[in-house]
This record gives structure tokens, C-alpha cells and sequence, in this order.
């Protein structure tokens, strides 16, 4: 009988062991970038993932036309295909401002303002197992995680990493920086082909996974299907490490391309020059007025004063300026501020 029961311990301890294994197998690189969440500042988190990031997948399924569709992949993806739930993103609209210069001693720096109603920044470091090593934010509060959520305990940082898929900005081992912001107006994109689909924030992700520079990025962005986020107009600011700054637009669903290091929320195409322009809003026109009064050249501390300035104060309703992004194009890097705290840097180097 002894026997009989050590044969059974030793069958279910070896049953146990090797179902832990191909638990940790499947869940393992998820538990670990889930367990590295840490708050770094108020409604600022930072997360580090290695392993397969799912967009090899998504690209094979086809993409997804909608932001809902695309969340809830990305809890499909989370949960290893053991929950499929249909999940409905949370829309609002956001402004935001960015401008790229050169350094003094031949570098590229671009800087960012994330302006939003409300929000809580994750800051999302991947290295992938196929694609560049990334450094992205998201917006916890797109997923529609609830009033109170926040990435604090294992369950709510593991739920924090559906961002692997969704980015509103963010740079690449290769000094290639995308971020998003408004265009001025409600027009979608919808583009219909039989290309592969996707939103305005997965498609950042793609692009700083597969795109080197600008020139690559721009024909990336040409392969897929772009649809808008949030039910509005969007463009994107492109800049790479060689100086090149571009502002991506869509008009009609067709893409166009304008040379800029500055943007705001107003089109900057000749197509739709100007539209969304608001009476008082001038932070574009004050970083080109600093761009031209520096020759196009500043240093970190000048373009983190330039982009400073033009941050937004909260107000009622309105938290501002979410977070602020410093990056270094030549040597990829990012120093991260929340909600204007500017005495608080926070800095992060890819390609270690």
C-alpha cells in the first residue's frame, strides 16, 4: 500500500511539475513584464517586456479595423487564447504638440506633449522577439478598465500590458519617433483594401517595430489599412536620427506627407491648411517661433523649456498636459515628465 501511494504522490508531484513548466512556458515572459510594473510618478507607470509581443499574429490574422476589436485581441493575446471577451474602448479627445531639432553637435531631439482630459501614462519598454526594442506610452484609461483602475497589484499590471499593442508615441533602438496627435477635425480614415488593417494607435507599435527611419515608415504605413481612433481626425510626427521630421495626414483616405518639425492640432497639408486651428491656441506658431529663433539648433535644456512652454495647465474638466517626452534620435533614449512636474525627470536608454 506504501508503494502504491508513493507511486501516486510522485505521479501527481511529476503531473504538477510539468504542468507549472508549460505554464511557465506559456505564461512566463507575461507574469515577469506584468511583475516589473512600478510607479514612477503620479499617473505615471513603467513597464519592461521581453518575449513574443503578438503582433506577428495580428499581422497574419489581418489586423483590425477598430479599436475595440484591437483591445480585445490584445486580451485574447494576454490570456493565451483561454478568454475572448468583447471589450469597448473609452473615446476622447486629446490635443497634443511636438517639435524636432538639431543639437549643437549634430544630434536630433524631438519633444512631445500628451494633453488629455484624463489620464494614466504607462510607459510600455519591449524587446521583442522579432522587431526593434521599443520605448512606447498608452493611455491605461483607452481600455475602459473602469473609473478607479490603476496598474498597482499583480491582476491590474497584468491587465496593464494590453499596450504591448496600443501606443500614442514612442521611439525605437534606431532613433525613429512617432507620436499621435488630433488634426483638427471628425473626418475618419477608413481606408478599404485588401491590405492589412489598422488603427491609428496599433499602428504606431508597427511602425516602431518594423520602421528604421522615416523613409521606411512612410512606406510601412503604406502597405496597411489605416482607420481612425476615438472617431476622429488624427496625424502623426514622424522624425528619425539623420533630422528628418514629417507629418503624416490623411485626407479623402489618402496619406500625405508634409516636411515639419512642428505640429499641433491643426493640419499643416495644403489640402486642409489650417482646419482645426482654434482662436487662442498658438502653440504651434510659438514653437516655430522658437524653432526660427535658435536656427532650428537647441540643446535638451532648450527644447524641454521650448515644449515646457507650451504645455497645458490642468483646469477644470481638463487634467493638461499628461506627460511630456524628451528624445534623444542619435543615441536612443527617452526622458519621460509627468503632468508638468518637470523638476522629476525620468530616464530611459534603449539598446542596453
Amino acid at each position: 500500500m506504501k508503494k502504491i501511494l508513493k507511486i501516486i504522490l510522485f505521479g501527481v508531484l511529476g503531473f504538477i511539475v510539468i504542468a507549472g513548466v508549460l505554464m511557465w512556458l506559456e505564461f512566463g515572459p507575461l507574469v515577469k513584464g506584468a511583475m516589473s510594473c512600478e510607479k514612477l510618478d503620479d499617473g505615471l507607470y513603467y513597464i519592461e517586456y521581453r518575449g513574443d509581443d503578438g503582433f506577428e499574429e495580428l499581422i497574419r490574422r489581418g489586423g483590425f479595423g477598430s479599436a475595440d476589436q484591437l483591445a480585445s485581441y490584445a486580451i485574447e493575446f494576454l490570456s493565451k487564447g483561454h478568454y475572448k471577451p468583447e471589450v469597448k474602448t473609452k473615446k476622447d479627445d486629446f490635443g497634443c504638440s511636438a517639435l524636432t531639432v538639431k543639437t549643437p553637435e549634430g544630434g536630433v531631439l524631438m519633444g512631445r506633449n500628451f494633453d488629455f482630459p484624463s489620464a494614466t501614462g504607462v510607459i510600455m519598454h519591449t524587446i521583442p522577439d522579432d522587431g526593434y526594442e521599443t520605448i512606447t506610452t498608452f493611455n491605461v484609461e483607452f481600455y475602459g478598465f473602469g473609473e478607479d483602475y490603476k496598474p498597482e497589484g499583480f491582476k491590474n499590471q497584468y491587465m496593464a500590458l494590453a499596450g504591448l499593442f496600443v501606443a500614442l508615441d514612442g521611439i525605437n533602438e534606431k532613433g525613429l519617433a512617432v507620436a499621435d496627435l488630433m488634426a483638427g477635425d471628425t473626418i475618419q480614415t477608413h481606408q478599404q483594401t485588401s491590405k492589412p488593417d489598422m488603427t491609428t494607435t496599433g499602428a504606431i507599435c508597427l511602425l516602431l517595430k518594423r520602421a528604421a527611419n522615416v523613409a521606411e515608415a512612410i512606406g510601412l504605413l503604406k502597405t496597411i489599412d489605416m482607420h481612425s481612433d476615438i472617431g476622429s481626425a488624427h496625424h502623426y510626427a514622424i522624425s528619425d536620427a539623420s533630422g528628418r521630421s514629417v507629418v503624416v495626414e490623411y485626407v479623402d483616405n489618402e496619406m500625405v506627407v508634409t516636411e515639419s518639425p512642428a505640429v499641433a492640432n491643426h493640419y499643416l497639408c495644403e489640402q486642409k491648411l489650417n482646419v482645426g486651428l482654434n482662436e487662442g491656441d498658438d502653440r504651434y506658431d510659438r514653437l516655430c517661433q522658437r524653432y526660427d529663433q535658435t536656427g532650428s539648433v537647441m540643446d535638451e535644456k532648450q527644447l524641454t523649456e521650448a515644449i515646457q512652454a507650451v504645455s497645458q495647465p490642468q483646469r477644470d474638466g481638463f487634467l493638461g498636459t499628461a506627460w511630456t517626452m524628451v528624445m534623444d534620435l542619435e543615441h536612443p533614449s527617452v526622458t519621460y515628465y509627468s503632468r508638468r512636474h518637470f523638476d522629476k525627470p525620468f530616464h530611459f536608454t534603449l539598446g542596453q
